[in-house]
């Protein structure tokens, strides 16, 4: 954990900006201490300082904000229409004094009232409640999730099957490239000629569609994972 007595400073967000690839996309996280309540007039003060950096130096780089605050994420949305704004959850994996946090539920209510762009929900929440990630899709909000679970290959490719839009993970490159070996490779059109592969022979055939080729352990640990979580 960063100290800030004894630590290097962090760098500001306009350094940020300026110093990453600007290919790189942002979600720049809104954080408020859970334990204060604040009033809207402090919380635009704050958002609206975040704003003025954003505009003038994030250009043309994809931006995202998110906020587990739900006055602050709603109120973001009011002050801008040009980034997304999601709200943070736990899903109900932890319960908190504001009804709003404690269930994917509640999340898309705010969501909806507010007209947020989608919920970020801890990944123990949507397996805990799959059916969940339909009433997100039919509210048409985007549905991201975080977690350590994220960085467990088998548990985010079947977030993929679910629905699930995106996942925020630690170990981006590992993960990429083990749930790429999950998922179903097309391959590519035949050609007219190798159309012909019934006429042409057995060894013109077209090439078949690969499906996810899980080994006996990986079987064993999906089918365990969604009761474990649920307990």
């Amino acid at each position: 954990m960063w100290d800030v007595r004894s630590d290097e400073p962090l760098c500001t967000l306009r350094e940020a900006f300026e110093g990453v690839d600007a290919r790189v996309g942002f979600n720049v996280e809104l954080k408020f201490d859970d334990d204060l309540d604040y009033q809207e007039e402090e919380l635009a003060g704050v958002l609206q300082a975040i704003l003025k950096v954003v505009f003038e130096h994030a250009k043309d780089r994809p931006v995202i904000f998110s906020s587990f605050q739900p006055d602050a994420a709603q109120l973001m949305r009011k002050l801008q229409d040009q980034y997304p704004v999601y709200f943070l959850t736990v899903g109900g994996t932890q319960i908190h004094a504001d009804a709003r946090r404690n269930s994917l539920e509640e999340a898309v209510r705010l969501c909806r009232a507010g007209g947020l762009q989608g919920i970020v929900s801890e990944a123990r929440a949507v397996f805990r409640h799959p059916s969940a990630v339909a009433r997100v899709k039919e509210s048409d909000l985007s549905l991201l999730t975080y977690g350590q679970l994220n960085n467990v290959p088998e548990a985010v490719y079947m977030q993929h099957l679910m629905g699930v839009d995106g996942v925020i993970v630690d170990l981006v490159q590992e993960i990429a490239e083990a749930v790429s070996e999950f998922a179903a490779v097309v391959a590519p059109e035949p050609s007219p000629e190798e159309g012909q592969a019934g006429r042409l022979g057995p060894d013109r055939a077209a090439p078949a569609k690969k499906t996810p080729n899980f080994s006996q352990r990986e079987i064993s640990f999906l089918l365990r994972l969604i009761p474990e979580l649920v307990q």
